[in-house]
């Protein structure tokens, strides 16, 4: 009986061993390899080194037990070649979002001041409420000077198995990035903010002819693993011309970009 016990341990172990196989195979990549396959998966070059980007599509926003539908939400970012802090605000930005033709949301950073429906912000609200929101884009620098990348392990999002990646920016700021194995998609990104912990979900991707850009559809946002908002974008396009105007908001305003 003793033997047989041994030989079914052995069999069990053998089993165990075989099925983790491709997974501990795949680990052997450092976090650097995983991330260049990540970029070369988003769009390589032209997706880490864009000039601007129009983003637009709706939002599903979630208040106590209330659901709020925004018809029209929209994003327009210019972008800084260099990138030190990742949670700081930096290049410019606008984000618009309506409901029933009234921007609910209206905020912006012109490079230099933030702005809401109300005009200019007091610098350090801005910077808390930058800080809740910009994470994102420091995996477009992962490979910058200064940088480092830590590969912390092995997870599974929305049934897809991950590597986790930690990118350490030049001030030390820390945002962990969830990649998949099989197609080395963007899937998850993590880091702390004022508000809490932040965590976005990235799912639903598709591409345009003109582009090699792999947009992520669907934008799930968690604060303190309390989800808040759905983006769902719809369209988007790179590199066109933004004037600077778009940015500087001094009062409500229902401008919005045409693509």
């Amino acid at each position: 009986m003793t033997h047989i016990k041994v030989l079914g341990m052995l069999i069990l172990l053998c089993i165990a061993c075989t099925n983790r196989a491709p997974e501990l195979e795949e680990s052997n990549l450092s976090a650097s390899e995983i991330m260049a396959k990540a970029h070369v998966n988003a769009g390589g070059k032209f997706w880490s080194q864009p000039k601007s980007l129009v983003l637009k599509g709706h939002g599903i926003f979630y208040q106590g037990q209330d659901t709020f539908l925004h018809e029209t939400h929209n994003m327009y970012r210019i972008y800084e070649a260099t990138k030190k802090e990742a949670h700081s605000a930096n290049g410019k930005v606008r984000i618009e979002s309506f409901r029933n033709g009234d921007p609910i949301i209206l905020l912006s950073f012109d490079g230099q001041n933030t702005y809401d429906q109300n005009g200019k912000q007091a610098q350090s609200d801005a910077d808390k409420r930058w800080a809740s929101n910009f994470g994102y884009g420091v995996i477009r620098h992962a490979f910058d000077e200064n940088y480092s990348l830590s590969l912390l392990g092995i997870d599974t999002i929305k049934g897809n198995t991950t590597f986790t990646i930690e990118i350490t920016d030049p001030n030390q700021g820390q945002t962990i990035f969830d990649i998949t194995q099989e197609s080395f998609d963007i899937v998850k990104v993590a880091f702390d903010t004022p508000r809490g912990y932040h965590h976005r979900l990235y799912s639903k991707f598709f591409k345009k002819e003109k582009y090699n850009w792999n947009q992520a559809g669907l934008v799930e946002l968690y604060y303190n693993d309390v989800k808040t908002t759905e983006i769902l974008w719809e369209d988007f396009e790179v590199n066109v011309d933004l004037n600077d105007g778009l940015f500087l908001i001094e009062s409500i305003s229902e401008m919005s970009y045409e693509l």
